[in-house]
């Protein structure tokens, strides 16, 4: 099967389409399609995401040939981690993370000198336009309300109160007339949670959730 999926991936890189079987199925469907092994649901996939993996990926490497590479590596990495995959999860945000992981180690690739590499990476900061990290970074925070909207109830409460409104564990703990250390098992299994489902994204990103309210 995944001699099929290397095939496809010699392919040319894809405008987003909008053929039947596409419109028939949900990003949701898809997903799940594609977790099972489904080929035809991998196609749609890579025929949606593909060229915004490619321009993605050259934002970074200025590269053609380069950039087609990292898609391929891209979509290989997606194939072979789709078990690892939630059906509900932002696919998007997986492609992203692994596009710009997959970029920069390409070019550490060709700038080994350290100096070199700083100062690569400083350009990149300063040159990047932040207009898509600014969309994936709203993606993402809408897709963490949503992740806590389904906690428990009790465990939304106190993780609210600590992340939103900012209150001690001591203060939530006295507010809701329960224990200090029901107040941290309730966080504990919040975050573990929440880390869970957001497996996908950068460390960074989950660093600044705990801490961003």
């Amino acid at each position: 099967m995944i001699n099929t999926v290397v095939l496809l991936l010699s392919t040319p890189i894809y405008k987003p389409v909008s053929n039947t079987l596409a419109n028939q199925l949900s990003e949701t469907e898809r997903i799940a399609g594609l977790i099972a092994g489904d080929e035809n649901a991998f196609t749609l996939l890579y025929q949606e995401y593909s060229a915004k993996v490619y321009r993605l990926a050259y934002k970074f490497l200025k590269s053609k040939e380069q950039s087609e590479e990292i898609v391929q590596e891209a979509f290989i990495n997606l194939w072979l981690s789709r078990q690892k995959l939630e059906t509900t999860g932002n696919l998007w945000l997986y492609l992203y993370v692994i596009t710009k992981r997959l970029s920069l180690n390409a070019l550490r690739q060709v700038y080994k000198s350290a100096d070199l590499t700083g100062k690569l990476l400083q350009s990149i900061k300063i040159d990047h336009n932040s207009t898509e990290e600014d969309i994936l970074a709203h993606d993402l925070e809408q897709y963490t309300d949503k992740l806590i909207e389904k906690l428990p109830k009790q465990q939304q409460l106190i993780f609210k109160l600590s992340r939103i409104e900012g209150l001690s564990h001591k203060e939530i703990a006295e507010q809701l007339n329960i224990s200090q250390n029901t107040v941290k098992n309730h966080m504990v299994e919040a975050l573990k949670t929440l880390k869970q489902n957001l497996k996908y994204s950068d460390l960074l990103f989950f660093v600044a959730l705990i801490h961003r309210f």
